[in-house]
This record gives structure tokens, C-alpha cells and sequence, in this order.
């Protein structure tokens, strides 16, 4: 097959693309309109999640994209590589991921912002390393991560400008986030979504499609071998 690019790349991330903007639109207007803090809390949260706020977000939707794409993928005439290369690498990935900024981020927070340059380095190796296991599913998932995270970058600078109060305009946060808007746009947003977000979105896709690759192929092995 050849490389995926242009129009056929935007029509297979299309529909993800669109359902994570309305998914974003509803978490949102629910902030700002004051709905359920159980759901639509205005506090800035993390890497893990916590409650049931992060359900109405987008950072999860790749656990449902990463399988959709490959599918989408094998659709279109790209054979899969090896299922346990591309979940082996995922883990590999995550593994990287969790221990490197684990190890880093205490010992180097005290030097906020600049700290963070290293975190988002850990996370693009995480994904990078996916490019190895199957190169088109990372181009789909890069290209639909930075499509949604640019998305949730215009609101976030919107948010900020305006001092909206919300969890995009990291509302109630400590003394050292409080910096001019141009420094805090580009430090807490635009550099955190189209990079470390971005990358996040690259592995947790490439995880959850690894995963059910070796699925799938086990239950026609299964189906196979009973036949």
C-alpha cells in the first residue's frame, strides 16, 4: 500500500477528529455554564485520572481509536505487522513513559517551567518508539492526535485570554502558573497538547490497538484451530 497522506488520511480521521471536538464543545459549555462538578469539574487535573470528570474529555478516546484505526487500516489493504511487535513496543513505550517522568518530574519540578521540556522529551520517545511497530497506525494516530490537541489549543488560548474559569485556563492553580498570557499560553498550552498530549495520544492508541490485534488474532487462532 502506499503511503497514507492527503485526502485519504483526513478521511479516516475525520470522524474521530469530529467527535472529539464535540466532545471538547460539551465539556466546555458545561464548565462554563456551572454543570455537575462530578462531571464537568474546573479543576486542572493530571495525568491520571480521577472521578468521572475525565470521561467527558478526550484524553481516553484513544483507547476506542487506537483499534478503530487498524481496523480502518486493514480496510484500506495495510497489512498489520506482527500483534505482539506492535504491543510489545507499546509497552515498551509506556514503560518508558511512566518511569522516566516518574523519576524526573520530582527531582526537577522546583525548576518550573522549564522542567517540563524534559517530561514532554520522555513522552515523544514513548511515542517515537511506535513508529517502529507499525508506521502507518503512527501516522494516523500522530495526524488525528495533532488535529484534536490544536482543537483544545485555540480553546485554551480563548480560555485564558478571557479569564473564563475553567479547567482550560487552569483556574485556582498556584502562584508559579499565574505568569503573563503569552509565556503561560505557549508553556501550559500550546506546547503541553501538540506535544506531550500528542505523543500521549500516539501511545495510548498504539496500546489499546496492540492489544487488540493480539485479541483478534487469538480468537481466529482459536476459531482456527477448532474448526
Amino acid at each position: 500500500m502506499t503511503l497514507l497522506v492527503g485526502k485519504p488520511l483526513i478521511r479516516m480521521i475525520a470522524g474521530p477528529v469530529i467527535i472529539s471536538v464535540i466532545i471538547t464543545a460539551l465539556r466546555l459549555t458545561g464548565e462554563l455554564l456551572g454543570w455537575s462538578g462530578d462531571w464537568f469539574s474546573r479543576a486542572t487535573g493530571g495525568i491520571v485520572p480521577s472521578g468521572w470528570t475525565w470521561l467527558v474529555g478526550i484524553t481516553w478516546l484513544p483507547v476506542l481509536f487506537g483499534p478503530w484505526f487498524a481496523r480502518a487500516l486493514q480496510r484500506a489493504g495495510e497489512e498489520a505487522p506482527s500483534s505482539l511487535k506492535v504491543l510489545g513496543l507499546a509497552l515498551a513505550g509506556a514503560a518508558l513513559a511512566l518511569v522516566g517522568v516518574r523519576a524526573l518530574a520530582p527531582s526537577l519540578s522546583q525548576h518550573f517551567p522549564h522542567f517540563l521540556i524534559v517530561v514532554w522529551a520522555v513522552m515523544v520517545a514513548a511515542a517515537t518508539l511506535q513508529a517502529l511497530g507499525w508506521p502507518a497506525l503512527f501516522r494516523v494516530l500522530l495526524a488525528y492526535g495533532l488535529a484534536s490537541r490544536l482543537v483544545v489549543v485555540l480553546v485554551m488560548l480563548l480560555a485564558m485570554w478571557g479569564d473564563w474559569g475553567t479547567h482550560y485556563d487552569y483556574v485556582g492553580t498556584p502562584a508559579r502558573f499565574q505568569m503573563p498570557l503569552v509565556p503561560r499560553f505557549l508553556w501550559l498550552a500550546f506546547f503541553p497538547q501538540l506535544v506531550f498530549w500528542t505523543a500521549f495520544t500516539v501511545l495510548l492508541g498504539s496500546l489499546s490497538a496492540g492489544v487488540s490485534l493480539v485479541v483478534s488474532r487469538l480468537v481466529v487462532g482459536g476459531r482456527a484451530s477448532g474448526a
